[in-house]
């Protein structure tokens, strides 16, 4: 416990049981440092690679991005994260990532296309099975990714009004409702094509986003419309200062919470590109080793950057230099297949 009985602040580290990971693991953070100390875990739902958590952070919400696909949740206002029930199928293969709208679980399953709801209880168990299935249509033109639709992000906007998706597949980002229970679309927004949107974030000021595209390797800048649930592309820039070396992957975004920088995570470079966010867009202004190899998804909280490293088997953490945005690595903690990192509120 922190000084005054207090609760210390703590992560929760998502892993491929697959390739060797933990499951998920709970870290306290130290405040100071940026630090991360392993306090338990637990393995019991199969390669629980993408998280979220409850806004009130006692539930824990866990993809098992497994060809069955399963949704599961867990309590966690103790010390060691407990199930709170059985998995629930996704009705898809391959969750990879989750999210919590309009009294639901939210994913999207890479494998199928989709984008699955799973009702949320009051109490915030899952309900036995899923209420809807959003199928997404379309293919682009790369012949070994892009043959069919590939959901890989699912979130909702900043106004909690739209859950956007984010298609790899069919190089489109989706807006959706819930009718029903089941996902609808508003509005589909194509992107460039061949350029393999992956994932999303909002600027805080709620009326920009930024599409991190893996096929291309760029970023997609684009104004949001909350009112109308509208994305428009505006520009799109490298995440790379030139052609790269061999693979180049662009993974995970995120945004400074005063708007001022954006960083990007490529797999194979392994590297972290920070862009400084200017009025026409953005300025790519540096780019730093991410600590491993193959970041698949980065974290920025309070003041640090978080970098889960799939293939090096570990998580990373910079401090953010204030001025310039600029990660300088600090520590890592070893974690096999790591895939994600989320903080509680």
């Amino acid at each position: 416990m922190a000084d005054g009985g207090r609760r210390q602040r703590r992560a929760f580290i998502g892993s491929f049981t697959a390739a060797g990971g933990p499951g998920i693991l709970t870290a306290t953070v130290a405040p100071d440092s940026g630090a991360l100390t392993v306090v338990s875990g637990t393995d019991g739902l199969a390669d629980p690679s993408y998280l979220a958590l409850a806004p009130d952070g006692d539930t824990l919400y866990a993809v098992s991005e497994t060809a069955e696909g399963a949704v599961a949740a867990y309590g966690v206002s103790g010390d060691r994260p407990e199930p709170t029930g059985r998995p629930v199928s996704v009705e898809a293969a391959g969750p990879t990532h989750l999210c919590l709208y309009a009294g639901h679980v939210l994913t999207a399953n890479y494998g199928s296309g989709t984008v699955t709801a799973v009702p949320v209880r009051a109490d915030g168990t899952l309900a036995r099975s899923a209420s809807g299935v959003l199928r997404h249509t379309g293919s682009g033109p790369h012949a070994q990714r892009q043959q069919g639709p590939h959901a890989h992000q699912v979130r909702p906007d900043p106004s909690g009004r739209w859950a956007v998706s984010v298609d790899l597949g069919t190089d489109s980002v989706r807006v959706c409702t819930l009718a029903d229970g089941v996902p609808a679309v508003h509005r589909e927004i194509a992107l460039r094509p061949g350029s393999g949107p992956r994932h999303l974030a909002f600027h805080p000021d709620g009326s920009h986003a930024y599409v991190v595209n893996e096929l291309a390797p760029t970023v997609t800048v684009c104004h949001w419309d909350a009112a109308d649930g509208a994305l428009k592309p505006l520009t799109e820039v490298p995440v790379l200062p030139g052609a790269p070396a061999g693979d180049a992957y662009p993974s995970g975004i995120a945004v400074s919470p005063d708007g001022r920088f954006v960083w990007t995570a490529t797999r194979g470079e392994d590297v972290l590109s920070v862009f400084v966010v200017e009025p026409d867009g953005l300025r790519l202004a540096a780019t730093v080793a991410c600590g491993g190899h193959w970041p698949r998804d980065i974290t920025v909280s309070e003041g640090f950057l978080y970098a889960a490293n799939e293939r090096s088997g570990d998580v990373t953490w910079f401090a953010l230099d204030p001025a310039t945005g600029i990660p300088r690595r600090t520590g890592s903690l070893p974690v096999p297949a790591a895939s994600c990192v989320i903080f509680a509120p």
